[in-house]
């Protein structure tokens, strides 16, 4: 015949391969590569560039400064200045804004992927004399979604200046203060810290900071923003 019967395989032929390596060494090996790879995410997740949006009003959108004067611009400057902080700093600040305005816009102001949110609204309210209870409502109902969404929160406060009066002020200054504690988010107490009333540091209105008092703001609050990325990153590693 023209062709041959194909030779019987031994048993030995099919039995599967180790390839010099015990069934419990295989196993070993798989365990050790799955620790790797846990350890390698977690780095990896660890350095990525902790993304903060800056949601305010015209104090953060930088009022007749370039962007790169702006509170956010120079807070993301000085922070890569100090050892190449990995850091994305988007100015969401909107001249005009009250606390109400930025609710409205927060979901879209705040996109996914956002680790924190530096919070600074009020200002407008103040000025305008909104009803307290309708700003604190407002920050409060901002901190809290951005709370559910688990992003850390650096909530700046405002403090009402004397023209306005003493009931107002006793309605207005506790409202970042106990919004704050009752969220348990990071807080920088007064945003025009050392800036307030000083003609050097402000533009010829007086109400919005020059280059000059922007340094000023991001050199006192620089810290806060440091324990905002700090708590960020220590929530990557949890």
């Amino acid at each position: 015949m023209w062709f041959k019967t194909p030779a019987r395989r031994s048993s030995a032929v099919l039995a599967p391969r180790s390839y010099g390596m015990a069934p419990a060494q295989v196993q070993r090996l798989a365990a050790a590569c799955m620790v790797l790879w846990f350890v390698a995410g977690a780095a990896l997740a660890a350095d990525k560039p902790v993304k903060i949006v800056a949601l305010g009003d015209s104090l953060m959108a930088g009022y007749q400064l370039s962007a790169a004067d702006t509170v956010p611009g120079r807070l993301e400057q000085a922070l890569k200045g100090k050892g190449g902080v990995a850091v994305e700093i988007v100015n969401a600040g909107v001249s005009g804004d009250t606390s109400t305005a930025g609710l409205a816009r927060l979901d879209w102001s705040v996109p996914e992927g956002t680790d924190a949110v530096i919070l600074e609204l009020g200002a407008n309210d103040m000025l305008r004399g909104v009803e307290p209870k309708v700003t604190r409502e407002a920050l409060d109902t901002i901190v809290r979604k951005l709370k559910e969404r688990r992003i850390e929160v650096l909530l700046c406060g405002m403090l009402a200046p004397p023209n306005l009066g003493p009931d107002y002020a006793r309605a207005f200054n506790p409202i970042y203060p106990e919004i704050a504690a009752a969220h348990d988010v990071l807080f920088y107490p007064f945003f025009l810290n050392g800036v307030a009333a000083n003609a050097s540091l402000n533009l010829r209105d007086g109400m919005h900071p020059n280059a000059q008092g922007v340094a000023a703001i991001v050199e006192r609050i620089l810290p806060k923003v440091e324990e905002l990325i700090a708590r960020v990153r220590a929530n990557r590693g949890s």
